[in-house]
C-alpha cells in the first residue's frame, strides 16, 4: 500500500489541493510504521514544494 500512495501521491502533485487530499487518505490506509517512511519520502520528494502541506498533514 505504500508504494501506491507514493506512486499517487506522484501523479497528483501538480496540485497541492490533490496532494493534501490524497496524503491525508494515505494515513487511514497505512500502518504506524508505513506512515513513518510515508513522512520521510514525501520530506524528501516534495519538502522543497510542499512543505507547509507535510507538516499540517503529519502533526
Amino acid at each position: 500500500m505504500l508504494k501506491y500512495t507514493e506512486t499517487v501521491l506522484q501523479k497528483v502533485s501538480f496540485n497541492k489541493d490533490l496532494f493534501k487530499k490524497e496524503l491525508r487518505k494515505s494515513l487511514k490506509w497505512l500502518k504506524k510504521e508505513e506512515i513513518n517512511v510515508l513522512k520521510t519520502w514525501c520530506v524528501l520528494n516534495f519538502g522543497a514544494i510542499y512543505m507547509d502541506v507535510i507538516n499540517e498533514v503529519f502533526k
